[in-house]
């Protein structure tokens, strides 16, 4: 049996609530301000001090403002030429350093590529745990501990996990699941600028260049998305789903069976593998729907499902289902829809 108030003192040397800031470029991504709306109820349900950690390279001072003005007590820029651009070494590097010197209680990220890739690098050799694309975040009453809750069997139920001994609780946080924060003016706080040590920034990886997806959406900020799975039978065929994606002005998303055919990028894969979705609307064509892929995108307010075999497990979540072959269906609703836009 767990003795909570050992435990309790055993983390007393640990405190403070702390975003990681993600970066885009030279600016601070809009997805850090969400983060800043679930450390900010965190940090005030501990009594405690919010700080947003930034690590990147000639970042604007008016961007590091706004991460005060938008909920944080302190910011922590760590700058460095070598940490203008994502690579997981010499982040976590100078991030377990922080950890070190400042002994965060809590550090909670966005469930990106980014975050999924550095936190479970870095809870690693911190000794800490994580749990990874959280919808909820509460502090227990009784304990203080960080109650982090995700869906569990293929979103099924919610599980509630803690951390009673390892520190600093790590999580990582589903994107667009609540509200960013609102600017607050006349917020004040503490811009701590910090320039790294050369061994910290040491990698055995080198970055060769970047190629950006050259989609008109990106899945992650869609409202509406347009998915396609294996139902649609070969690469050439996909042009009908991006038909009615245009005419709704939609992103186009796919099941990881899509992406790794090569039919479509791994930028449009939904799912545990890919891209945690909330748009306001997703239509599934041709999708079977493998807990993989629903614990991905059912969180979506409304759920279309579109699919010839009346036992596709998509059927379950959707809140609409159209049974028959998507080869006829779908360039109807396309034409509806492009009816519809004229009026």
């Amino acid at each position: 049996m767990i003795d909570k108030n050992n435990l309790i003192n055993n983390t007393q040397s640990y405190g403070g609530v702390w975003i990681l800031a993600e970066v885009a470029g030279k600016a601070i991504d809009k997805v850090s301000f969400e983060l800043l709306s679930r450390g900010r109820q965190l940090a005030d349900a501990r009594s405690t001090e919010l700080s947003a950690v930034v690590l990147g390279w000639r970042i604007n001072q008016s961007d590091l403002e706004e991460l005060i003005a938008r909920g944080a007590d302190k910011v922590i820029f760590v700058e460095s030429p070598q940490l203008e651009h994502f690579l997981v070494e010499p982040h976590s590097a100078c991030l377990l350093e922080l950890i070190k010197q400042y002994r965060p209680e809590i550090l909670i990220a966005a469930a990106t590529t980014t975050g999924r890739t550095l936190m479970p690098y870095l809870a690693v050799r911190a000794r800490a745990g994580l749990t990874a694309d959280c919808t909820e975040l509460k502090i227990d009453k009784e304990t203080g501990g960080l109650l982090q809750i995700r869906p569990a069997i293929g979103g099924n139920v919610l599980a509630t996990i803690i951390t009673p001994a390892a520190r600093p609780q790590m999580a990582t946080v589903r994107p667009r699941s609540t509200k960013p924060a609102p600017m607050q003016k006349g917020r004040t706080g503490e811009i701590v600028r910090i320039n790294p040590p050369a061994d910290l920034l040491k990698s055995c990886l080198q970055r060769l260049g970047f190629e950006s997806d050259q989609s008109t959406h990106s899945i992650q900020d869609a409202d509406i998305i347009v998915a396609v799975g294996r139902g649609i039978g070969n690469a050439r065929n996909i042009r009908i789903v991006e038909e009615l994606a245009d005419a709704l002005d939609a992103a186009i998303g796919a099941s990881r069976e899509v992406v790794d055919r090569g039919w479509l990028g791994y930028p449009h894969q939904v799912g545990l593998s890919g891209k945690t979705v909330t748009p306001k609307l997703y239509i599934a064509i041709g999708i079977s729907g493998a807990v993989q892929h629903l614990a991905g995108m059912q969180t979506a307010e409304t759920i279309v499902a579109i699919n010839e075999d009346p036992q596709a497990p998509i059927f379950t979540v959707a809140d609409f289902g159209i049974i028959g072959d998507l080869f006829e269906i779908v360039p109807a609703l396309t034409e509806r829809v492009r009816q519809a836009r004229k009026k």
